[in-house]
């Protein structure tokens, strides 16, 4: 299959040691592909592979020019190998999917319609019949719910490698960390808000064994964390850390002028009272003011961190007249 200059879709694969698969998930892409009369080009990166996937991508490479590859010196992580591999696509439609043949290149064809006839900006995978154990299905199910209720998207399985995007899309957001698993909330908070759900194969593992483990599930929540606080004061800190802040220097304030308004009115009336410094009280007053001055000057700095960035005034501009 010949390489146009854009084809009409380009499917981005990151690996980490899938030898066994490679050229029968290649040839199964190029066929769906041919069938649905879409020219592609299929993209592979290597995150560090220490078995032969990288020698078997130069062979695909060698016999068919709508292979490409990347090869990384080391293991970054599936987040970089998305964004390298989002960088070198160049087709209309970019699909991810990952390399263990548990993604099935049938529904390529399905998943462009909808970018392309229904106008979607982004459309995500919904392995509603899985093939994993329950010490999979069930923490998986809670990182779902718990990413719907922080995000407000209304998607089953951010999780799923099985994605379609517009271009402009993966061309106008930056992932890393761990962050793949949040490119949904990350393109709405750039303004990419037309996102579709498609209900997909999910395949029993046939070659090899995962390559992530239970920590996946802990990173990720901290990572929810992460992108829910950068996509509500990323560019203005100061609106959570100042007001925090203050919140709680005058919880302090308040309560160190009740304890030391009572020990003057005290004195006033000649009554025997508790010396402050014997209350904890006193410290728990003392010590709350001391936190909310320490986080309005977070804010104040994350503020000037923020304003003297290069990118501060980066915005997405959809269109433009005159």
């Amino acid at each position: 299959m010949s390489m146009d200059p854009q084809p009409d879709v380009s499917i981005v694969i990151p690996l980490l040691n899938e030898e066994e698969s490679l050229r029968e998930l290649a040839l199964w892409i190029r066929r769906s592909c041919m069938d649905a009369g879409l020219t592609c080009e299929i993209i592979f990166v290597d995150d560090g592979s220490r078995d032969t996937s990288w020698q078997v991508i130069e062979s695909l490479a060698l016999e068919d020019s709508a292979v490409r590859g990347i090869r990384f010196a080391r293991n970054y992580g599936k987040s970089a190998a998305l964004h390298t591999g989002f960088e070198a696509a160049r087709g209309e439609v970019v699909i991810t999917m990952d390399a263990d043949l548990q993604d099935s290149p049938d529904e390529i064809p399905g998943l462009v319609r909808m970018i392309r006839d229904d106008g979607l900006d982004l459309v995500s995978g919904w392995k509603q019949k899985r093939f994993d154990p329950l010490s999979k299905t069930i923490p998986t199910k809670l990182f779902n719910w718990a990413t719907r209720r922080m995000s407000g998207i209304s998607l089953h399985d951010f999780n799923c490698g099985l994605k379609a995007y517009r271009r402009e899309v993966v061309k106008s957001i930056e992932i890393f960390g761990e962050m793949h698993r949040y490119i949904p909330v990350i393109a709405h908070r750039e303004g990419f808000r037309k996102i579709g759900e498609k209900i997909v194969e999910h395949r029993a593992r046939k070659y090899g064994k995962s390559k992530f483990g239970f920590e996946r599930f802990i990173n990720g929540f901290l990572d929810l964390l992460t992108i829910t606080f950068i996509s509500r004061f990323g560019k203005k800190p100061m609106h959570f850390f100042g007001t925090l802040g203050v919140l709680v220097f005058l919880i302090g304030f308040i309560a160190f002028g009740y304890i030391g308004g009572m020990k003057l009115y005290a004195l006033a009336l000649d009554v025997p009272a508790k010396n402050i410094a014997t209350l904890s009280g006193f410290y728990i007053a003392l010590t709350a003011m001391v936190i909310g001055t320490q986080l309005f000057l977070a804010g104040f700095i994350g503020e000037m961190i923020v304003r003297n960035s290069s990118r501060r005034n980066e915005y997405l501009v959809a269109d433009r007249i005159g």
